[in-house]
């Protein structure tokens, strides 16, 4: 007689044997993926640097070849030493982006072969760990952080798996005025809560160390009660799936120390925010796809939309204090990367999930708001020049510093390229028989095909990232869509071009200024950040940007006088900068930004189709009347507190 009572038992028992065969040949194609990859690894990293090896040597060659024509000079070392000090940040994001579009396009396991770890694809395990979602913020504008840290905990919640986690606004905020307004509205959305004991609120009175200070406060006071801390900036939010996908990730993998997401502009209505953001949404997924390829387990961490295994992060990642009072000196500024790589040295791996999707964040309105970030971030990338000695880093970890601070010394070098170039064009007009004059004979090799061929090879190189992200949208059905059509990617993709062309000079000219500053001591305040759309006055454009007008206008002064057929290869260079403060003027006007949104140029996946998140946290910021008065009585409770 058979075991199953009735034909139905006999075929469910078949149909869940089959599933659990299945199922049992993915886990084992998963843990196969797992080690192919780590075996592969070295290999990989091998193969990056001979690219990037043989790149950098094929151009310094070129230049030299095109310097070196009637023999070479100490003008011309000189030169190529500028030349070469800018290749290795570009040519790197040549070969992430080359690889990355590759992998997106042609391997269907792409995610896989880049992040192989456990629980890749898990969406139903329950959530036991204990998870914090914390949110440092400093002079921010109330409301809005309030709302993003609101939509995340709502996201949440609409999982059924919240039960273990909890919200923290950590305020460093000094102004009375602001602070109130923080609390105002936090304890307004704590109100309406039906488990408002799992969010939180804290002031700090004494804001030593900044965003870390405000962090390692956190961790001494709450960290013992809770496994994992997922980081979150004022500007940013996370849907409640990718939450959940990052904390099951962590749970499957006990070495994960840090993951990082994949974050992506959330809709933006300035002209300069369409279209900034338009640029990184699609520049960035090829080229965080190709690095997370040879980067792997000692990927970046980018300060927030991560979560972190709280433990070994306490123990391993506190911060010293750098030795000296100047700009270089003191607190660690930038404390993302060298978070990382402390973490790296502990022995736990740090990775980056270049899935888009679920991981947001608000990028500057305007040119001079996206100056002013970048400087921060220029400042605390320098302090790693410090950094750099210490024998605690394992070899990725240091590479990771070190390009870090490469990022910014491109500019700085490539400026000092094209001046260097300038003021050779001088001398040889008013001398041409000076050792240090440009020969005849590079004059002819730089103005034949071989010079024009230098010149394309290296703005390709520069713009990589964005072409080749271009090109993987547009071999995609379902990407053009997602970016309202293959025309509309088209013309919006030359924009953006035409657009990074003038912005690039910019900023490297607010980069060599700012760098010359901090040798000779000057440093940035700590601020907050301007996020809403708003006009940028002539005066406030020419202030911000006096430098660069300068400077343009001076280099078509001079190449017009003494070298006009040079003219057309600095022409880019030239308008930008001639053109900085109406630039900035103009593409900060709301009515730019009301016309792009009409036509629809520039539009990102998120425009198109706006996830929930998105639609909660770009919703009417105003409020209807009912919550008008809430406020109005949230206030005077507040009041009555403080009085009390």
């Amino acid at each position: 007689m058979s075991v199953f009572d009735t034909d139905a038992e006999a075929h469910a028992a078949t149909s869940f044997n089959k599933l659990r065969s299945i199922s049992n040949a993915a886990l084992i194609e998963e843990r196969a993926a797992r080690r192919r990859a780590v075996r592969r690894l070295p290999l990989r990293r091998t193969v990056m640097a001979v690219l990037v090896t043989v790149s950098t040597l094929g151009l310094v060659f070129w230049m030299g070849r095109l310097l070196g024509a009637d023999g070479v000079n100490v003008w011309d070392i000189a030169l190529l030493v500028c030349f070469a000090g800018t290749l290795p940040w570009v040519v790197i994001g040549l070969w992430n982006s080359v690889i990355g579009a590759t992998l997106l396009r042609f391997d269907p396991e792409w995610r896989r072969n880049v992040l192989p770890i456990r629980g890749l694809k898990d969406v139903s395990s329950p959530i036991r760990a204990r998870t914090a979602i914390v949110m440092p913020i400093y002079k921010e504008q109330p409301d809005r952080v309030v709302r993003h840290l609101a939509a995340v905990e709502a996201s949440v919640r609409e999982t059924g798996q919240d039960s273990g986690i909890e919200y923290f606004l950590l305020s460093d905020t000094q102004d009375p005025e602001v602070y109130e307004q923080e609390q105002m509205h936090f304890e307004l959305w704590r109100g309406r809560l039906a488990n408002p004991s799992r969010v939180h609120y804290r002031r700090r009175t004494d804001n030593r160390r900044q965003k870390v200070g405000n962090i390692e406060d956190f961790c001494a006071r709450w960290g013992d009660g809770f496994k994992y801390m997922l980081v979150l900036d004022a500007d940013s939010v996370m849907s409640g799936d990718k939450v959940l996908h990052m904390i099951r990730a962590m749970e499957a993998n006990p070495k994960l120390g840090i993951l990082q997401s994949l974050v992506v502009g959330m809709p933006a209505t300035s002209g300069f925010g369409r279209i900034f953001q338009f640029g990184m949404r699609h520049g960035m997924r090829a080229y965080t796809t190709g690095s997370a390829w040879w980067q792997g387990d000692a990927g970046p961490y980018w300060g927030h939309n991560a979560i972190l295994r709280l433990k070994p992060f306490r123990d391993h990642c506190t911060l010293p204090r750098l030795q000296g009072e100047g700009p270089l000196g003191g607190e660690i500024l930038s404390h993302d990367q060298v978070e990382a790589a402390l973490m790296r040295s502990a022995g736990y791996h740090v990775r980056v999930d270049p899935m888009e999707g679920g991981s947001y964040e608000e990028n500057p309105p305007t040119v001079l708001d996206f100056i002013k970030r970048d400087l921060r971030w220029c400042q605390g990338n320098m302090q790693y020049l410090g950094l750099l000695h210490w024998s605690c880093w394992k070899p990725m970890g240091r590479l990771q510093l070190i390009l870090a601070v490469l990022m910014y010394l491109s500019a700085p070098l490539w400026l000092g390229f094209v001046l260097l170039s300038i003021t050779r064009i001088v001398v040889t007009s008013f001398a041409p028989g000076l050792e240090l004059a440009i020969a005849p004979a590079v004059v002819e090799r730089v103005g034949a095909f071989e010079g024009i061929g230098l010149f394309a090879t290296m703005m390709t190189i520069v713009f990589a990232p964005k072409i080749f992200g271009m090109l993987e949208a547009l071999l995609s059905k379902a990407k053009r869509h997602d970016y309202g059509g293959g025309w509309r990617l088209l013309m919006s993709g030359f924009v953006e071009i035409v657009f990074g062309t003038l912005l690039a000079p910019i900023m490297a000219v607010a980069q060599t200024v700012f760098i010359a500053g901090l040798v000779l001591g000057r440093k940035l305040t700590w601020a907050g950040q301007v996020r809403d759309v708003r006009r940028v006055s002539l005066g406030e454009a020419v202030r911000g940007l006096w430098p660069q007008s300068l400077i343009g206008v001076s280099m078509v002064a001079a190449l017009a006088v003494f070298a006009p057929g040079a003219l057309p290869w600095a022409g880019p260079m030239v308008i930008a900068l001639g053109l900085a403060i109406p630039f900035a003027v103009l593409s900060a006007h709301p009515a730019f930004g009301r016309f792009s949104q009409r036509i629809q140029l520039c539009m990102t996946p998120e425009e198109v189709r706006p996830s929930p998140i998105i639609q909660a946290v770009t919703a009417d910021a105003t409020g209807s009347s009912s919550d008008l008065l809430a406020i109005a009585e949230a206030r005077h409770r507040l009041q009555e507190t403080l009085a009390a």
